[in-house]
């Protein structure tokens, strides 16, 4: 984003606006800390902003300050899309291509208001009329201090948005640990504790809330877990079944495909999850070092997302797409050293 799309930006915003705030389908962490950090921002110039995500998300993000204000397109469609066609300025946030927001999609793509883009996933899509679009970042988080920082406003950062960006920056880079952490991160979240994040409160209230069912089924999830020494690779399913033993609720399965990962001499790790609702499998993948799932996401299971992280989807039955995840993995033999 150059010198002459901040002025114009901080123009846009130099008086109170109508304005939309948008994750991705099924946002997570990084998603919803986004949002609500430029939120909590914006708010502070009395614009009229509301979040509206396309669908519902996990609970162990309900904690964070504003969450209760988040519209979901799914349940609250009418009222969503009055406010998008009213907006003036509609930001997107953590996803690069409208075809993530899912139903969503032609509402925000008729919609008149100016769009503005901020995301790190590779590849982007030409929808927004300003796009601040860096693969090399960890997060969108990190983008929206980095974003505030160039309208020459951290001062501004309080308690609140200080909470939002540290949380999103923390569960995209599997606290601190993926290689898009870098010395600019740590500083960045320095930064956010002196304004009034809460490290430790905050690790708590995202992480430390497991249910005894979601440890029942992380534990059917580590018992399916299989490994392709050739390949070096690993892989987890999970039955539409064995989802419902477990009484599985949206983000359960956060995290576990990091498990295969883990292994020893393992450098690529994905999962399958069957979705008997949505009649798809759905796919996590992970890797280490140069190999990109990214790729092969986008090559074979109409996904995407960065190269040592990204999601796919099947609409073949579990037994199918594993026969044909497994049947892919010798076109990529060199790569997988």
């Amino acid at each position: 984003m150059n010198t002459n799309d901040i002025n114009s930006i901080k123009s846009l915003l130099s008086a109170p606006k109508a304005i939309v705030i948008i994750p991705h389908k099924n946002p997570d962490g990084d998603a919803i800390g986004s949002t609500l950090g430029l939120y909590h921002y914006l708010k502070r110039y009395h614009h009229d902003i509301t979040i509206i995500a396309p669908n519902d998300y996990p609970d162990f993000l309900k904690w964070m300050p504003g969450e209760n204000t988040i519209l979901k397109y799914d349940s609250q469609t009418q009222e969503s899309e009055r406010l998008i066609a009213q907006a003036v300025l509609i930001f997107t946030l953590d996803f690069n291509s409208l075809g993530r927001i899912g139903d969503m999609q032609t509402c925000v793509s008729n919609a008149k208001g100016i769009k503005i883009m901020i995301d790190h996933h590779q590849q982007p899509d030409d929808y927004a009329t300003y796009m601040y679009s860096d693969v090399s970042m960890s997060s969108t988080c990190e983008m929206v201090y980095n974003f505030i920082e160039m309208l020459g406003d951290t001062n501004a950062i309080d308690s609140d948005i200080a909470t939002c960006l540290y949380t999103g920056i923390m569960t995209d880079t599997g606290s601190f640990r993926f290689p898009s952490t870098t010395s600019a991160t740590h500083h960045i979240i320095g930064e956010l504790i002196k304004k009034g994040a809460n490290n430790s409160e905050i690790h708590n209230n995202t992480y430390d809330t497991n249910s005894y069912e979601r440890l029942q089924l992380l534990g059917c999830a580590l018992s399916n877990l299989k490994v392709i020494p050739e390949y070096k690779t690993a892989y987890i399913t999970l039955t539409q079944d064995e989802l419902n033993t477990f009484n599985f609720k949206k983000g359960d399965t956060e995290g576990f495909v990091n498990y295969g990962l883990s292994l020893k001499g393992i450098i690529f790790a994905a999962i399958f999850i069957e979705n008997n609702q949505e009649g798809i499998v759905k796919i996590s993948l992970r890797s280490k070092g140069d190999f990109s799932v990214n790729e092969l996401s986008r090559a074979h299971f109409s996904g995407g997302g960065h190269t040592n992280a990204a999601g796919g989807k099947s609409d073949l039955n579990l037994n199918d797409t594993i026969e044909k995840f497994i049947s892919i993995l010798p076109n990529y033999k060199k790569d997988l050293k």
